[in-house]
């Protein structure tokens, strides 16, 4: 068998073959959803994305016969270093074809790379915050995966456990019917919470309307899901470029907000249409098509994908996830959503995925975080 060489990522043509593998190896494959490519240079550049103030990163390629069989990223996130009193080297972007070798060799190269820096394991897939993808398909491949999920073939895990890995964590996604009406119960609690804890929505018309509350939303994020596995707090840099990434085209009556007396965010749902049949169709570009896809999918859809929901932590427990699900159903309903798909959340988060016992919901795809000494 011929030679296979492990290449670290230099240059601008190093970078596009990164990025363009997975484009090749899932080539036909009806579940996987490309990225935009644009989207994925940026993330992955140092002088683009805030995460490397306190991140450093390498990538490396697998070439074998002049072609890419594999690839790898390696991360250092300082904060979850001093958060977690770990020592873990964060491994993402991994991808490879059924070759043994191609997996050994990407997976060592993060090791030693590690190593050299102080590390004393590493765990994965994860990005450089939980706003990346994350975890690695255990089960659902025949389930059209997302623009903020990862997808891969059933193989990578024969990979991971001949390497040695163990589960470090599960992340569960629920499909969920949508009800022709809100439920009564959840109707019933909604009422109760408002008054109880003299809480008020938001009921914006605009994605103008729902900025001004971006940076409080984000804080509370921060605070919210301070305690789940991995997690690192977003900075102000951070909560900057999100805001500019994703609120300008948001469909505003899919975000929910639940503010305080104050006017504080103490809950937040951002749901959007589903943009996976889109993003398929853009393979990877919005030019010169691939954004009126986009656009479409934005307007008629009756799917949704539920990105990001959560809930103050001295809120928590009060009704008040509830009474997300509530607003966001009532503007499913009036749209004509018939299916949402929740976003990955990890499977000890009882609180989280309680609310759905109210609902006809079916957990329909696992993902796994691996770790290895």
């Amino acid at each position: 068998m011929s030679e296979i060489v492990i290449r670290k990522v230099v240059s601008k043509h190093d970078l596009k073959q990164f990025v363009d593998f997975p484009f090749q190896l899932f080539k036909g494959n009806n579940f996987w959803v490309p990225p935009l490519k644009f989207d994925e240079i940026n993330t992955l550049r140092k002088d683009k994305n805030p995460a490397f103030d306190y991140c450093e990163a390498e990538y490396w390629l697998a070439i074998r016969e002049n072609r890419v069989a594999g690839r790898i990223a390696g991360i250092i996130n300082r904060k979850e270093i001093e958060q977690w009193n770990t020592r873990l080297v964060r491994f993402g972007w991994i991808d490879f074809i059924d070759d043994p070798e191609v997996s050994r060799l990407l997976i060592e190269t993060v090791s030693e790379w590690g190593q050299s820096k102080g590390m004393t394991g590493l765990h994965g897939p994860l990005g450089f915050t939980d706003m990346d993808p994350e975890g690695m398909l255990i089960e659902g491949f025949d389930q059209i995966s997302s623009l903020s999920a990862i997808y891969n073939f059933p193989y990578y895990n024969d990979h991971m456990e001949r390497l040695g890995f163990r589960k470090a964590t599960d992340w569960i996604q629920f499909e969920i019917k949508i009800p022709d009406e809100v439920p009564e119960k959840v109707e019933r609690m909604t009422r109760i919470v408002l008054q109880k804890y003299d809480l008020r929505l938001l009921k914006p018309r605009k994605a103008k309307e729902i900025i001004p509350y971006a940076s409080k939303m984000f804080t509370m994020y921060n605070e919210a899901f301070h305690d789940l596995y991995g997690f690192t707090a977003l900075t102000r840099k951070q909560m900057d470029y999100y805001t500019k990434q994703y609120f300008g085209f948001i469909r505003p009556e899919f975000v929910s907000l639940v503010l305080n007396a104050n006017d504080d965010v103490v809950g937040f749902g951002i749901t959007m249409p589903s943009l996976s049949l889109a993003l398929q169709k853009a393979n990877g570009s919005l030019f010169p098509f691939g954004f009126l896809h986009l656009l479409h999918a934005m307007r008629k859809n009756d799917t949704i994908h539920m990105y990001l929901i959560g809930v103050r932590p001295d809120y928590q427990g009060k009704g008040v996830l509830a009474l997300i699900y509530h607003e966001l159903n009532k503007e499913y309903v009036a749209a004509g959503i018939k299916v949402a798909r929740t976003h990955p959340q990890l499977e000890e988060n009882l609180k989280a995925i309680s609310i759905w016992k109210n609902y006809n919901a079916r957990v329909n795809i696992r993902r796994r975080c691996w770790i290895r000494s």
